[in-house]
């Protein structure tokens, strides 16, 4: 059992956090420890933040956000300012799409995938003819195809398939998947039926849409398929809900018989499996969720790691999946290990902040010295929240 400070600090309510609470000057130097050189001073600015009273915290978020010195300072402070949930924060992720740091804009973008506003289209549509950061333009399509009711979104979509850098070519084929954007299917079908970087991605992303055009070109990659294509084709398969328990077996063994092998092809039929496990977890298949945790415990350091991320994008992109998955599990220490890896690996911030204000609500919703209360305890501990 975690010891009762720490079921203090998920609420807030330490005599620290109080006394926090209760003085802006604290409140303002904590903001400016979000950018300091040591982790650890950063990462209690952080937990402070997260428990100080949203009246005093949420202006001091707000003015870090728009113009800190620190360009890091400003987005940390973007990320923690969704985690208060306050209507400010709503305006100000809508102004922050016109900043000029890109972390922030990314942050603004993801804010905007998951709550939808069709107003903000037309802004959307205009700022993907510009932005070319690493960071803000995955998110900016994410955030599109959350809006792809819209026939103009769609269409620049489906044109975004075959245009950019492989790297945004594939941030766009996932965000369709995703999406079941089922108006892009005759777009990746040629992109699947063709060996190439992008194959994999319009094959899972064809699999996730669930359209039966796509059956004939799949039965054709199949046969030609390479070794480490295959997870992604049997993946793609029990997407598709065609002979699922066969190719989720096939898969999980791919996984397990490649976890602890040397280099090679064998590494890329690792990550392939996993990836096409984590696309089935996150479509509610808990076989392949376990089968990722089981292999990520016993996988050694070689094979750990894209596992854990596998896993990890699970957790960010369907949080509830995971977070029902670890109410279940007897191994409970070093599943939040393997999670601890993934987030440590990532670099989705603001994807992790939502993932924390679900562990929150969840305590607080959760019987008192409940199993799902002490799970959310350990979560926020292990992960460092």
């Amino acid at each position: 059992m975690i010891p009762r400070l720490l079921r203090a600090l998920v609420l807030g309510v330490t005599a620290g956090a109080a006394a926090l609470a209760q003085s802006p000057d604290q409140i303002r130097a904590a903001v400016g420890r979000l950018g300091d050189f040591d982790f650890a001073v950063r990462l209690e600015a952080s937990r402070l933040l997260r428990r100080a009273t949203p009246e005093i915290t949420v202006p001091e978020l707000l003015q870090a956000a728009r113009g800190h010195e620190d360009t890091y300072v400003q987005f940390r402070a973007a990320v923690l300012l969704y985690g208060f949930g306050d209507a400010q924060a709503s305006a100000f992720f809508q102004e922050a799409l016109d900043l000029d740091n890109d972390r922030v804009r990314a942050a603004a973008y993801d804010y905007f995938e998951h709550a939808p506003d069709p107003k903000l289209v037309p802004k959307l549509l205009a700022a993907l003819d510009l932005e070319v950061s690493e960071f803000a333009r995955p998110a900016l399509v994410r955030a599109l195809a959350a809006h792809d009711a819209d026939v103009a979104v769609q269409a620049r979509l489906v044109s975004d398939i075959a245009r950019g850098e492989g790297y945004f070519r594939g941030a766009v084929i996932e965000a369709l998947g995703d999406f079941t954007a089922a108006y892009a299917v005759a777009a990746l079908i040629p992109i699947a039926a063709e060996p190439g970087p992008l194959q994999d991605d319009a094959l899972l992303a064809l699999g996730k849409i669930g359209d039966e055009r796509a059956l004939a070109t799949l039965a054709t990659v199949q046969l030609a398929a390479s070794p480490p294509l295959q997870p992604i084709v049997s993946a793609t398969r029990c997407l598709l809900d065609i002979d699922c328990a066969d190719h989720l077996s096939y898969v999980i063994e791919a996984l397990e018989g490649s976890a602890q092998v040397a280099p090679g092809e064998r590494q890329q039929i690792l990550r392939n499996a996993a990836t096409g496990l984590a696309a089935l977890a996150m479509r509610g298949q808990r076989n392949a969720l376990d089968a990722l945790v089981d292999a990520g415990i016993l996988a050694g350091d070689r094979g750990r790691a894209p596992i854990a991320l596998a896993l990890g994008t699970v957790a960010l992109r369907n949080p509830a999946v995971v977070i029902g998955m670890l109410s279940e599990r007897k191994d409970l220490k070093p599943t939040l290990l393997l999670l601890r890896d993934a987030f440590d690996m990532l670099d989705e911030d603001l994807a992790e902040e939502r993932f924390y204000v679900q562990i929150r609500d969840r305590y607080r919703t959760s019987a008192v010295a409940s199993r799902d209360q002490e799970i959310a305890e350990q979560l926020i501990q292990f992960l460092e929240f």
